[in-house]
């Protein structure tokens, strides 16, 4: 009998070890990693970088509070907002504190309650970020939420122009809704979202959680977009495997957030800023940026020419991939499991590819290979 509470459906692999893109279980078996820790681990496991900064900074200070000065988190947020519509910086531990943050920022500044969010999107588990997240199977069995979230269908611009009144303090989405099926934004929507909001006054907050970082192929996936916004959310890649978040807001929302209006024990930690500040350094370089692009086109093209498309769609954008299929994807992963690949689902029909940053074309191919001889057998096999 576990001593754990059994709120993960958990899979009866036991990892011990990783390096790059590859991870070992207990029994010596090897898999490529395309699940990135859920899109976290983006410069793969124990890249010698991020070990070297943090082995550095455990020697030196691990927690001194924020009721005092840091210049790390000062230079990880001059980052962060460089060449962004950003000013400010607040750092926490995960993406639904940095999701938090922002509806607090939003209503706070706006003095108003209603935010408006999306069909299939996913914010986090903390009650103001359920609240937001547009999936019931999120949201079920905790009695009343937060009731000023509207929640409309995504890509619909007529809907959202109905759910738009003098109430409404910001509006909230994924650039690509990760967790809800690899969806993107229509170009004409986001238009119509930053019209509505620079007439109406409106707050534009964008979850970044997992298509920052450059996991998209650019630092931030809504510069992609025509959208502009006002508050930015962060996590997961940013710590490279270690927890921070971050919420990036612009400068006119500072004097919102002033002294005891939010905060957090452990958020910002010098561990946490010293990893964040490694993987920025590498991850933000151009050169990067174009190789992630390099590699997502190759793997796109390659996915297309292997899967048959009257079967398969491709969506996604960088290396945020997903493969929707006609049927349940649970028995593909655990195949792929079984074979050396481990994948992770966003909804029932769609598989998502979260490869670490730095993936090499031959672990590319190798995990094509692995993906035809499941998804092509089965098909043909129905067929």
């Amino acid at each position: 009998m576990s001593s754990l509470f059994q709120n993960y459906a958990r899979r009866p692999v036991h990892i011990v070890k990783g390096q790059g893109t590859v991870v070992t279980d207990d029994k010596g078996k090897n898999y490529l990693d395309f699940t990135s820790g859920i899109a976290v681990v983006s410069l793969g496991h124990a890249h010698p970088a991020i070990v070297g900064a943090l082995q550095q900074q455990s020697e030196k200070l691990w927690h001194i509070s924020n009721l005092f000065v840091s210049p790390e988190q000062e230079q990880l947020a001059a980052g962060l907002v460089q060449d962004t519509p950003f000013g400010q910086a607040f750092f926490c531990n995960s993406g639904a504190e940095a999701n938090e943050a922002a509806i607090k920022l939003a209503r706070k500044h706006t003095q108003k309650n209603v935010i408006i969010t999306f069909e299939q999107s996913f914010h986090g588990r903390t009650f103001g970020a359920m609240s937001a997240t547009g999936q019931e199977k999120v949201r079920q069995g905790f009695g009343p939420l937060l009731e000023t979230f509207r929640t409309i269908p995504y890509n619909d611009k007529q809907q959202l122009e109905a759910a738009i009144d003098d109430d409404v303090a910001a509006i909230m989405l994924e650039v690509i809704q990760g967790e809800g099926g690899v969806n993107q934004l229509d170009p004409d929507v986001a238009q119509a979202i930053t019209a509505i909001c620079q007439e109406k006054g409106i707050l534009l907050i964008i979850d970044e959680v997992q298509t920052g970082i450059s996991r998209t192929g650019t630092r931030y996936a809504y510069e992609q977009t025509p959208l502009h916004p006002d508050i930015l959310t962060l996590a997961k890649g940013l710590g490279g495997g270690f927890p921070i978040g971050a919420m990036l807001g612009t400068k006119v929302l500072a004097d919102s957030f002033g002294p005891g209006t939010h905060g957090t024990t452990f958020g910002g930690n010098p561990l946490a800023v010293a990893v964040a500040q490694t993987v920025t350094d590498i991850v933000f370089q151009e050169e990067f940026l174009q190789e992630v692009k390099s590699k997502a086109d190759y793997l796109i093209d390659k996915l297309q020419k292997t899967l048959p498309q009257d079967d398969f769609t491709i969506r996604g954008a960088g290396l945020l991939l997903g493969i929707e299929c006609k049927d349940e994807v649970v028995p593909f992963i655990q195949q792929a499991e079984d074979a050396g690949l481990l994948l992770v689902q966003a909804g029932p029909n769609v598989l998502r590819l979260l490869p670490p940053l730095t993936v090499t074309i031959s672990e590319l191919d190798q995990a094509v290979d692995i993906l035809a001889s499941i998804l092509v057998t089965n098909t043909s096999t129905v067929s």
